[in-house]
């Protein structure tokens, strides 16, 4: 026995050495499996966000709105434009305009609307500038009532004018239909159900 206890004093040292290393890896190869899975856990959340955001992102970028261009350009039609372009855009897609186009009566910076109809004239045609306040029915401008173009108003703009209900609104876009545009407001004597007193008491609500 004396030699073990001998042996035990010279030994003692490297045991308790080793004793400390098998301590150490223990608990270092603990705390590794304890991380992963929390690591693990952090990139899949991030993942996941990032994954529900990007659709998102392109779903907003990818809206659509559709514009009527009519008047003095080289391709009128109906075009697709992406949200917040202008009216500049909307033109461009139509070819530009043509040599007989008036565009001091076009306000190029106007965002475009959904089905909004871009009328461009021709030079030496009354019209209301596109994009002005008067265009767009501004009250601090026009106490009678919206400006509304006779050759691009549908039928129920044509019915917010004083005085025209659903049978005269008809009247309007038959004569439209057999006659072309209008080449000035008075013209509206020669649609049916106008004369000139009641031409002359909507004359300031009507552009063409």
């Amino acid at each position: 026995m004396e030699w073990l206890k001998l042996m035990w004093e010279d030994y003692r040292k490297y045991c308790l050495l080793v004793l400390c290393g098998v301590i150490c890896l223990i608990g270092f190869v603990t705390q590794k499996k304890v991380a992963q899975p929390a690591a693990q856990t952090q990139m899949d959340a991030s993942f996941s966000t990032g994954k529900r955001a990007k659709p998102t992102q392109a779903s907003a970028s990818s809206k659509l709105m559709y514009v009527d261009v009519k008047g003095a350009v080289n391709r009128p039609g109906v075009y697709a434009l992406k949200s917040g372009l202008r009216i500049q855009d909307a033109l461009t897609k139509a070819g530009g305009v043509n040599a007989n186009a008036d565009i001091n009566h076009v306000n190029m910076a106007q965002q475009v609307n959904d089905q909004q109809v871009v009328y461009v004239p021709v030079k030496g045609e009354v019209t209301t500038p596109i994009g002005s306040s008067a265009a767009q029915g501004d009250s601090t401008t026009d106490t009678s009532g919206p400006i509304v173009n006779l050759n691009t108003a549908t039928k129920e703009q044509l019915m917010e004018i004083t005085g025209v209900g659903d049978k005269k609104a008809d009247m309007i876009l038959q004569y439209r239909q057999e006659h072309g545009q209008f080449k000035s407001v008075d013209d509206l004597k020669d649609v049916s159900g106008f004369g000139d007193k009641s031409v002359a008491n909507i004359k300031d609500q009507l552009a063409v």
